[in-house]
C-alpha cells in the first residue's frame, strides 16, 4: 500500500456540511470540527500530494521546486580532485542519481510528517488559515526542526551504500575528506529543502482550488476565513 493512500485515508475524514461551517466562520469551533482541524486538513492533503509526486520514480528529478542540486559537500573549495565534475555530462547523471536516491528519503520522512500534524496544535489556525500561500506549511516546518534530517540520514545511507552506484564511487573516491556519512547527511538537507518547498507548493494548489480537494470542511474554511 502506498504512503500516498495512507495519507489519503487519513486525511480525507468525512466532514460536516460546508452550510454549517458558513454559519459559525468566526469560532475557533463550528460545526463540530475546529480550525485546528480545517489546518491539520489542509496539512495532510499537502502532504499527500507532495510525498506522492516525490516518491514517485524520478519524484524529485521532474519537480519543478524540490529538483536537488548537487550537494555542498561535493564542491567544498579545495576538495575537488583535478578533473572531477568538470564534465557536464557527468555532473547531470550524478546529480539524477542523487536525486533518485532521495526518494528513499522521503519514504522515511513521510511517516514523520503524518503524526507531526496528527499531534501538533495549532493555537494561531485561524491566522494560518487566512495567511499567506504555503504558511501553515512554512509553521509546521518551524514546529519539526530538522526531525525530517535526522530521518532521513540513516535511510540515504543505506541507499548510498546499497546501490553500489559507480557515479558516486567514482566522486566519493576522487574527493578528499568526503565519505559516505558526509554525502548522505548532506543529500539530506537538500532533500529536506525541496521536501518542504513541494509541500509548500501543494498548499498553495489547495488553497487556489479548495473544491478539487471534496472536502467540505476545508473548502469551507478556505473560502470563508
Amino acid at each position: 500500500m502506498s504512503i500516498a493512500h495512507t495519507i489519503t485515508r487519513r486525511t480525507m475524514l468525512a466532514g460536516a456540511s460546508a452550510g454549517a461551517l458558513l454559519g459559525l466562520s468566526g469560532c475557533a469551533s463550528y460545526g463540530g470540527y475546529s480550525l485546528v482541524e480545517a489546518v491539520r486538513r489542509l496539512l495532510m492533503l499537502s502532504a499527500d500530494n507532495a510525498f506522492a509526486r516525490l516518491t514517485s520514480v524520478d519524484g524529485f528529478w521532474n519537480s519543478s521546486v524540490a529538483r536537488l542540486a548537487l550537494p555542498d559537500v561535493l564542491g567544498r573549495r579545495g576538495a575537488i580532485a583535478e578533473g572531477i565534475l568538470t564534465s557536464a555530462l557527468f555532473r547531470d547523471r550524478l546529480q539524477h542519481s542523487l536525486n533518485r536516491f532521495a526518494e528513499a528519503g522521503a519514504r522515511r520522512a513521510a511517516p514523520r510528517v503524518t503524526e507531526a500534524v496528527r499531534v501538533i496544535g495549532f493555537a494561531n489556525a485561524a491566522a494560518l488559515l487566512r495567511g499567506s500561500p504555503g504558511g501553515a506549511t512554512a509553521a509546521l516546518r518551524q514546529e519539526m526542526g530538522r526531525s525530517l534530517v535526522e530521518a532521513m540520514i540513516p535511510a540515504l545511507h543505506e541507499v548510498l551504500v546499497a546501490a553500489q552506484d559507480p557515479l558516486v564511487a567514482q566522486t566519493i573516491g576522487a574527493l578528499a575528506g568526503v565519505d559516505i556519512d558526509g554525502v548522505a547527511t548532506s543529500l539530506a538537507d537538500s532533500a529536506d529543502n525541496a521536501i518542504w518547498a513541494q509541500m509548500a507548493e501543494e498548499e498553495r494548489a489547495i488553497r487556489a482550488n479548495p473544491e478539487a480537494t471534496r472536502d467540505p470542511v476545508l473548502i469551507a474554511a478556505l473560502k470563508v476565513l
